[in-house]
């Protein structure tokens, strides 16, 4: 495991570069002074243009396009999440986990840090978020299938991949620079309330990447 810190310069590659988690997630990379990959299905990210930034097509399903991507690079940031109600949510978040999988360790990268949902987290009572009646119908499917991917990850020995679930709520917002992370448990404050924006969780993101740490962990980030 490396350890690294801000002052070290990286070659990131980011899949879903354009969505609302991935621009402000490719934003924090390159005001840090990385050099970033963008990755989208349309190959442009409107109105971002930076020295340090190319943005191509690539399918993240895809393992051979993934390995063609991250060779050469340091690391690799999924972002990636289907449209809620639009999408097949396990083709895709499933299908991803697969592909960077194997992907990753064609090219011979091994770290990897990937978006993940926070309906598998435990509540205090230890049951998962997602299992409360009152869990949003919508984002069922969408819960199982991050649930599913983590279950992958977790078998994976040969890569440093952190999965990082956000807050219960997770919108946009201002970039605080302040959050907290834990583990398995999703946080809240006194009030109960989970949430975290889409700047903060991005912050936290960049963070997990530059310091190396939590390998082979799932982490989450509320405030």
């Amino acid at each position: 495991m490396t350890i690294r810190t801000k002052e070290q310069h990286m070659k990131i590659v980011l899949f879903g570069a354009s969505g609302n988690i991935g621009r402000p997630a490719t934003e924090e990379l390159l005001r840090r002074g990385h050099t970033v990959t963008a990755v989208t299905r349309a190959g442009h990210v409107d109105g971002l243009e930076h020295k340090a930034l190319t943005v191509t097509t690539g399918d993240v399903t895809d393992a051979a396009a993934v390995a063609g991507l991250a060779a050469s690079h340091d690391a690799v940031l999924s972002a990636v999440g289907p449209r809620i109600g639009q999408e097949n949510d396990r083709a895709t978040i499933v299908g991803a986990a697969r592909a960077l999988i194997d992907g990753l360790r064609r090219a011979g990268v091994t770290r990897l840090v990937t978006i993940g949902g926070a309906g598998s987290l435990r509540t205090p009572t230890g049951t998962r978020v997602m299992d409360d009646p009152d869990f949003p119908a919508l984002w069922k499917a969408n819960a199982e299938a991050q649930s599913e991917a983590l279950d992958l990850y977790r078998g994976v020995h040969d890569l440093d991949w952190t999965y990082v679930s956000p807050a219960a709520v997770i919108a946009a917002g201002e970039r605080t620079g302040a959050y907290r992370s834990a583990g398995d448990t999703l946080l809240t404050d006194d009030d109960g309330n989970s949430r975290i924006s889409y700047a903060d969780y991005a912050i936290a993101l960049a963070d997990t990447i530059e310091s190396g740490t939590a390998i082979r962990r799932r982490i989450t980030v509320a405030y």
